[in-house]
C-alpha cells in the first residue's frame, strides 16, 4: 500500500536538514514539542528516580504487572525521557507492565560506550534487585536494545525474558547496496539514506566501530540463546531489511521471533505517528507477545 496519508502530509512540509547538525539545537527543538503534564496519558504513578547512577522514569500503570525497561531512539544523540514520555506511557497503559525508560548519556558529549553501558547498567540494577523485565526500543534504541541483550547472555545474565525492536537500527554500515530498502526507500518517507551516515556520524566518531557486533548488533555471528524477539519494521523505512535479516538471523539461530512489517509506516512510526489507529496497535501487538511469551 502507498504511504499512509496521515504520514504523506507531514513528509511533504518537512524542511530539508541544515548542511551542520547541531545537537544542541536540534535536543531544544524537540523538547519544545513535549505536551505538558496535563495532556499527556494519565497512569497510576509516573516518578523519576536513578537505577544505580542512571536517571530512570518509572511509569506504573493500575494492577501493574511485570516489568519492561525501554530504551529510546534518537540517532545516538537525541530524545530523553521526555521526548519519549507519551511512547513509555502507551507502553505501560498497553502492556500493563511496569516501565523503566532509560535516561542514558548521549553522543557526542558521553563518547561510546557511554549511553550503552547506561542501558546495561539499568538492567543489571534490574536484575540485582530481583526483576526478570522484557526490553524495548525504538531504532537506536533497538540498537542498544539488541546489544545488551548479547551483553546478558555473554555474561550468563538470564533476566532478560524477551527483545522488542521497533524498525530497529542494527547495522551502522550505510552502504546504499548492502540493503536493498535502502536504495527503494532512499527518498520520500521522511528518514532518507543519504541522512544515516550524517545523523550516526555523532555516535560512530566518538569511538563506536560499525564492525563492532556491539555497535551493528547484526554483525554478531552467533545469535542462539538471546531472548524471545518481538521485530517491528515500516514499509517505506531504509533500515527495514536490516530488521527483517535480524529476524530470519534469529529464528534461524533458534529464537522464538514474531515479525511484524508495518504497511504504509514510515521510519520513527511508534514515536512520531502512533496516534493513527492503524500504528497505534502496536502497542496491542507487543502486550499480546508479552502474554504469548510469558510462560515458558
Amino acid at each position: 500500500m502507498p504511504l499512509h496519508p496521515e504520514v504523506a502530509r507531514v513528509v511533504v512540509t518537512m524542511p530539508a536538514p541544515p548542511d551542520e547538525l547541531d545537537p544542541v539545537a536540534m535536543r531544544a527543538d524537540q523538547e519544545a514539542h513535549v505536551p505538558p503534564l496535563d495532556e499527556r496519558l494519565p497512569l497510576a504513578a509516573v516518578q523519576d528516580a536513578t537505577a544505580g547512577d542512571v536517571p530512570v522514569r518509572i511509569y506504573t500503570p493500575t494492577g501493574a504487572d511485570g516489568w519492561l525497561v525501554y530504551i529510546h531512539g534518537g540517532a545516538f544523540f537525541l530524545g530523553s525521557l521526555d521526548t519519549h514520555d507519551h511512547v513509555a506511557r502507551s507502553l505501560a497503559e498497553a502492556t500493563g507492565a511496569t516501565v523503566v525508560s532509560v535516561g542514558y548519556r548521549l553522543a557526542p558529549e558521553a563518547p561510546y560506550p557511554a549511553g550503552l553501558d547506561d542501558c546495561y547498567a539499568v538492567v543489571r540494577w534490574m536484575a540485582e534487585h530481583g526483576r526478570t523485565m522484557a526490553i524495548a526500543g525504538d531504532s537506536s534504541g533497538a540498537n542498544f536494545v539488541a546489544a545488551v541483550a548479547a551483553m546478558a547472555h555473554d555474561d550468563d545474565l538470564d533476566a532478560i525474558t524477551d527483545q522488542i525492536l521497533y524498525y530497529p537500527s542494527l547495522d551502522l554500515d550505510f552502504d546504499p547496496d548492502r540493503y536493498a530498502s535502502l536504495r527503494e526507500n532512499a527518498v520520500g518517507y521522511g528518514l532518507e539514506t543519504v541522512g544515516l551516515k550524517p545523523f550516526n556520524a555523532f555516535y560512530v566518531d566518538s569511538g563506536a566501530d560499525p564492525a563492532d557486533p556491539l555497535v551493528s548488533p547484526i554483525k554478531r555471528a552467533d545469535l542462539t540463546g538471546l531472548p524471545r524477539a518481538l521485530v517491528v519494521t515500516a514499509e517505506y523505512d531504509p533500515m527495514r531489511d536490516e530488521g527483517e535479516l535480524y529476524a530470519r538471523r534469529l529464528s534461524e539461530a533458534g529464537v522464538d521471533v514474531v515479525l511484524s512489517r508495518y504497511a504504509g509506516a514510515g521510519h520513527g512510526f511508534v514515536e512520531h505517528f502512533s496516534w493513527i489507529p492503524e500504528f497505534h496497535r502496536v502497542f496491542e501487538e507487543t502486550r499480546d507477545f508479552l502474554d504469548r511469551t510469558s510462560t515458558p
